[in-house]
C-alpha cells in the first residue's frame, strides 16, 4: 500500500482507513503501526525516543495497543503527541477483541461456577459448627 509509506505525517496527509490485515504487517522495529482506541498511528520514528522503551511498543506493534497504553497511563503531552503519527481510522473490529471478550465471559463464568461450590461448603461449615456446638 504505497499510500501508506509516509510515515509521521497523518496530521499533513488526509486520514485513510487502515484494516486489522494491513495493520498486522507492520510489527517491526523498521516499520511499526499500532492502533490506539480506533485509531492507526506509524510510530515507527518514535520507537528510540519512547521513555519506556522499544520492546515495550514492540510488543504491541502490529495489533489494538490501547489496553497497553491505558494501563501504562500516559500523560496528555503523550496523547497529543499521538497526532503526528497518525495514519487514519482502523477498518473493522481487531479479532483480539473478539477472543478477550470471550475469554473475559468464560472467566465470569468460571467465577460463578466458583461461588456456586464455596457458597454450599461454607454453609455447610456453618451448619456443622453449629450442630456441634449447640448439640
Amino acid at each position: 500500500h504505497p499510500q501508506f509509506e509516509v510515515s509521521g505525517q497523518g496530521a499533513t496527509m488526509p486520514e485513510q482507513k487502515v484494516t486489522y490485515e494491513d495493520l498486522t504487517k507492520h510489527k517491526t522495529k523498521d516499520d511499526c503501526w499500532m492502533a490506539i482506541h480506533g485509531k492507526v498511528y506509524d510510530v515507527t520514528k518514535f520507537l528510540a525516543e519512547h521513555p519506556g522503551g522499544e520492546e515495550v511498543m514492540l510488543e504491541t506493534a502490529g495489533m489494538d495497543a490501547s489496553d497497553a497504553f491505558e494501563d501504562i497511563g500516559h500523560s496528555n503531552g503523550a496523547r497529543d503527541m499521538l497526532a503526528k503519527y497518525l495514519i487514519g481510522p482502523l477498518d473493522g473490529a481487531p479479532p483480539q477483541k473478539e477472543k478477550k471478550a470471550s475469554s473475559s465471559s468464560g472467566g465470569a463464568a468460571g467465577g460463578g461456577g466458583i461461588a456456586k461450590v464455596l457458597v454450599p461448603v461454607f454453609v455447610m461449615a456453618v451448619i456443622a459448627f453449629l450442630v456441634q456446638k449447640f448439640m
